[in-house]
């Protein structure tokens, strides 16, 4: 297998977010003292970052999987859950990320690009982690002063993308099969391209750096063209992908071909036909140059051949009357390659600094919309919830059947973070959905108490019948309904308005309650002085069954 893989789909997942905790702080005297339940931690996210010292995605072939690390749940005493780490996955410079679309178990095609990664230290974050549950102390407010729950945390994004390498390289060397191209690499740069006396026989893109003076740059092999490439012949136009990032296209043409119908003028033709018709197919990045418009050099390869040399000179005039550069070269006796080198040097620095000033232009000319800068596009639920924050629909199943399915971000986010064996937390989703106006659109819908309600989508998605007079559990505590939902009693006072005594009122209430202990005391006595009181050794009524110690025996068996 080839270590060169330019094109993978990746299944990536982030960290799911911890759980919260609803721990109750324990004092002395004080069982139900208060909340400490604390926050559970996010989940990391997967990240892929652009660097100079990948130069294939041959590991996500073997491992397409990948998964960031999840939150950990918070814990009593007010603490929170740690963090879970980032995934961070290097690819090459010049690797596009697309959405992959297709259905479950066939081959994925891209969709739409999702990010760009052409510098080093370019980041996308492929996947992000799940929120972490608020613990109850985050939820305790001055009406539900003991939340007996906590939030779940949310579950990390997941999904599929397409990873594409187009190579960075500054010149991209194109031309038919044999033509020579790996053998100008290996003679330029110290690249050691596989070269062989047959056709195709470079498979995959070979990438050279070379040295001219003081500066640098790179060479992209690309593997052989031939006329009806886009259509699908020979190598098709897989590997052009490669030359989409390139300043400088260098044709390497063979003069010492043997094929009939053959020559360097028809050569040329046939290879801009084919770019061509890619170039009307590609979506180029910002402040990049057109294809058609980047600069063309013609290279006649193989000139230490008698007869190529004399090809060379023929058509040299032709090239130039097009306004081409032209060298005349040979790899086998290096003759020409350095005028080459300087030449391209020289022509990669010149586009160097007008695809620079292109991307500044570019840049200094995009219009940032920011929709939440203006006070009065912020979007604000309020009491009841704005159209934007869910929708209700309501759908047939079939045979008389049908259910209300209701959609948006907050109403399915909510419904992730509810633990439904929890009375009490599926009353507090129901306060949520009520504030956000869920009810009252179920209502305007023809909703009917008893209908089927359905919140969410996919494995994440929450059926149950709706009943808009639903309450938590801790309003129960007590066998009576005190109408708010969610509410928590058992830190309530039982005296009226559920609020803390006064120590006036405190030391009344230790009076009175000393005072009726004393008439207790007092009737006791008078009533043992009186005889009111007997030995209860005695058995007095032996017929009596709620005796202690009667027997129960019947009077006629005496």
């Amino acid at each position: 297998m080839s270590d060169f893989v330019d094109r993978v789909t990746v299944h990536v997942k982030g960290g799911d977010g911890g759980n919260g905790s609803a721990g109750i702080r324990r004092e002395k005297f004080k069982p139900l003292a208060g909340p400490n339940g604390g926050n559970g931690g996010d989940g990391g996210s997967v990240i892929f970052e652009a660097t100079r010292n990948a130069t294939s995605l041959l590991d996500y072939r073997f491992v397409p999987h990948r998964t960031a690390g999840s939150g950990t749940m918070g814990l009593g005493d007010n603490k929170d859950g740690s963090k879970g780490d980032d995934l961070i996955l290097p690819v090459p410079c010049g690797t596009v990320i697309f959405e992959a679309r297709g259905e479950q178990g066939k081959s994925k095609h891209p969709g739409d690009q999702l990010a760009d990664l052409r510098h080093e230290g370019d980041r996308f974050v492929a996947a992000k982690g799940g929120a972490g549950g608020l613990g109850n102390i985050a939820l305790a407010n001055k009406t539900r002063r003991a939340p007996g729950f906590a939030l779940l945390g949310e579950p990390g994004e997941e999904r599929d993308i397409i990873l594409e390498l187009k190579s960075i390289a500054d010149v991209a060397l194109v031309g038919f099969p044999s033509a020579g191209k790996s053998s100008l690499i290996a003679a330029m740069s110290s690249a050691k391209p596989k070269i062989a006396d047959y056709p195709f026989t470079t498979l995959v893109p070979n990438l050279g750096v070379v040295i001219a003076g003081d500066s640098r740059y790179t060479i992209a092999d690309v593997p052989g063209l031939i006329p009806g490439a886009s259509e699908g012949k020979g190598l098709g136009l897989e590997f052009l992908r490669h030359i989409e990032r390139t300043e400088v296209i260098a044709h390497v043409i063979d003069c010492a071909t043997l094929e009939p119908d053959r020559d360097p003028m028809s050569d040329y033709h046939a290879l801009e036909n084919e770019l061509a018709k890619y170039a009307a197919k590609l979506e180029l990045p910002l402040g990049a140059i057109p294809i058609p418009e980047r600069p063309r050099i013609i290279i006649l390869n193989k000139i230490d051949v008698p007869e190529a040399r004399e090809l060379a000179d023929f058509v040299k005039p032709e090239f130039e009357k097009l306004g081409l550069k032209v060298f005349e070269i040979s790899t086998a006796s290096h003759e020409g390659l350095k005028e080459l080198n300087f030449a391209l040097s020289g022509l990669v620095k010149e586009m160097r600094e007008e695809v620079a000033n292109r991307e500044q232009a570019e840049e200094e000319a995009r219009v940032v919309i920011n929709p939440l800068a203006n006070g009065r596009n912020q979007r604000r639920a309020g009491k009841n919830g704005t159209p934007a924050d869910f929708t209700v629909e309501r759908r047939e199943l079939g045979d008389g059947e049908f259910f209300y399915e209701v959609r948006g971000t907050k109403p399915e986010r909510w419904v992730m973070q509810t633990n439904f064996d929890n009375d009490e937390a599926v009353g507090y989703l129901a306060d949520r959905l009520a504030k956000l106006g869920v009810e009252d659109e179920l209502r305007r819908k023809g909703a009917h108490p008893g209908d089927e309600i359905r919140i969410g989508r996919g494995a994440n998605m929450v059926e149950f019948d709706w009943d808009p007079t639903i309450s938590a559990g801790a309003e129960n505590l007590d066998g009576s309904n005190l109408g708010a939902r969610g509410k928590d009693l058992r830190l309530q006072e039982l005296n009226p308005g559920g609020r803390r005594r006064s120590n006036a009122e405190r030391r009344a209430q230790y009076h009175e309650m000393m005072d009726a202990r004393a008439a207790v005391r007092e009737a006791m006595r008078a009533e043992r002085e009186a005889g009111h009181w007997a030995d209860p050794s005695i058995d007095d009524d032996r017929h009596d069954e709620t005796s202690l110690f009667g027997r129960g025996e019947d009077a006629d068996e005496e």
